[in-house]
């Protein structure tokens, strides 16, 4: 495998964490009361991302494959969690 082939791969892992921590951070925008700043909501969805990439590597070493569908159950589960207690 080379360095292109290993990028498309990391990029397509990390993909799931990265949309779902983006459309989870910016429903929560819509939907809370009391506007964030630019800074807020950066720091959210950093959060938002770490706790999904976390919850993809934990489905990849407890199955042994990437992307099973329970795998992506508990990532928006995660992540929804993840910004409840953010907000």
């Amino acid at each position: 495998m080379n360095v292109i082939d290993l990028i498309l791969h990391a990029a397509g892992f990390m993909a799931p964490a990265l949309f779902v921590a983006l459309g989870v951070t910016l429903l929560a925008r819509l939907f809370m009361k009391t506007k964030l700043s630019t800074r807020g909501i950066s720091r959210q969805f950093a959060i938002n991302f770490a706790v999904g990439l976390a919850v993809c590597v934990a489905g990849l070493v407890i199955t042994g494959h990437d992307g099973r569908m329970w795998t992506y159950a508990a990532l928006v589960l995660m992540v929804a969690t993840s910004q409840w207690a953010l907000g």
